[in-house]
């Protein structure tokens, strides 16, 4: 499955300094995945896993917490807040376009 992942807010910085990212990842959890049920339809939270293994260079902390995206992210699915598709239970569909934009500022 085909997706658009993007970065913003300072975000970028933790996955190669590059903003967007086309990736392809399985439709289904593959067998031995410990991110999920085998065979089912692959979620953000499947998604955001994957990221932290996959894409994340450096201090996943930033990024994750307690095994979601940690507060301070917002998460944006097709243009949409997650939180009226479901949080980390959307899930993903070909050609979705995942953006996740860091609010938190240092000061």
């Amino acid at each position: 499955m085909k997706l658009k992942i993007e970065f913003g807010g300072g975000l970028e910085l933790l996955f190669l300094n590059q903003r967007t990212h086309l990736i392809v990842i399985p439709s289904t959890v593959p067998q031995g995945d410990k991110n999920g049920q085998p065979g089912q339809p692959v979620d953000i939270n499947f998604l955001v896993h994957w990221l932290k293994d996959n894409l994340l260079k450096e201090r996943p902390e930033l990024f994750i917490e307690n095994g979601t995206v940690r507060p301070g992210i917002l998460v944006l699915v097709n243009d949409t807040d997650w939180e009226l598709e479901g949080e980390g239970g959307y899930q993903l569909k070909e050609d979705d376009e995942i953006v996740f934009i860091s609010t938190l500022h240092g000061g």
